[in-house]
C-alpha cells in the first residue's frame, strides 16, 4: 500500500472557506483555534501542519482530517476494533487518564486471550 498523503492544499482551502463563512481574519482564526498565526501562514504556503495544530484546527472548524488523507489504493481501510475502542475510551469525559489506561490494558489482554488464531 502506498503511504498516505495529506492534502494540505485541500485542507487549507476548506479552512479558508470556513474562515470566510464566519467572516473572520486569519488572526482571529488563530486566536479562536489556539494555534500560532505563523502555523496558518506555513499551511498557506503548502507546509504540513503539526499534529497538534491539525487537531486544533479540525476541532475549531468541524473538519474531519480523514477527508484530507489519501492513499494509492481505492480500498477503504478501517481501524482495528482495538484501535476503535481506544478512541472511544479516550473520548469519554467520565473516565480519568488512569482509568482509560487500565481499561485499555484489560481489554487488550482479554482480546489477546480470546482472539481466534
Amino acid at each position: 500500500m502506498t503511504p498516505e498523503k495529506f492534502d494540505g492544499e485541500g485542507f487549507f482551502a476548506a479552512l479558508d472557506a470556513e474562515r470566510q463563512s464566519r467572516k473572520l481574519t486569519w488572526k482571529k482564526v488563530a486566536e479562536q483555534a489556539g494555534v500560532p498565526a505563523s502555523s496558518l501562514t506555513r499551511i498557506s504556503q503548502g507546509r504540513r501542519p503539526d499534529v497538534d495544530t491539525l487537531a486544533a484546527l479540525c476541532q475549531w472548524s468541524g473538519l474531519d482530517a480523514d477527508n484530507f488523507t489519501r492513499t494509492g489504493s481505492s480500498r477503504d481501510v478501517e481501524a482495528s476494533p482495538l484501535a476503535q475502542i481506544t478512541v472511544h475510551l479516550r473520548a469519554d469525559p467520565n473516565l480519568s487518564k488512569d482509568g482509560v489506561q487500565a481499561l485499555e490494558a484489560i481489554i487488550k489482554a482479554a482480546y489477546e486471550q480470546f482472539r481466534k488464531s
